[in-house]
């Protein structure tokens, strides 16, 4: 009995390939990527949650599209600390620069 042969399609080249590069960078095992072919969309692909859309219909572009939004997912995962460190600094200037503001309307307003 012949056993059939099934062809890799463009999805399971992506998933070796999604695999490949968590090894490489040792980062992203929560993410799974989904081929969604879509000549219409404005996007080539995107990371919604936890998954890599990838839009693009080519092999070629599929496989680069999912390196691009792999690394950018990477990259922003690492400065996420910085930016809630940033966000954190603003909130607490910004209070510091409320309190005085009122100190000095409740200064002008006794000389009134």
């Amino acid at each position: 009995m012949k056993q059939a042969v099934r062809s890799r399609t463009i999805q399971d080249i992506l998933e070796e390939e999604l695999e490949r590069l968590k090894r490489m960078l040792c980062m992203g095992y929560e993410l799974e990527v989904i081929w969604m072919p879509d000549e219409n969309s404005r996007l080539a692909g995107e990371v919604r949650e936890n998954r890599i859309f990838v839009y693009e219909v080519s092999e070629e572009e599929a496989i680069e599209t999912l390196r691009h939004e792999f690394i950018d997912y990477t990259i922003s995962n690492i400065i996420e600390p910085y930016k809630e460190i940033a966000n954190k600094l603003i909130m607490l200037i910004n209070e510091e620069a409320y309190r005085r503001k009122e100190r000095l309307v409740e200064g002008l307003r006794k000389l009134i």
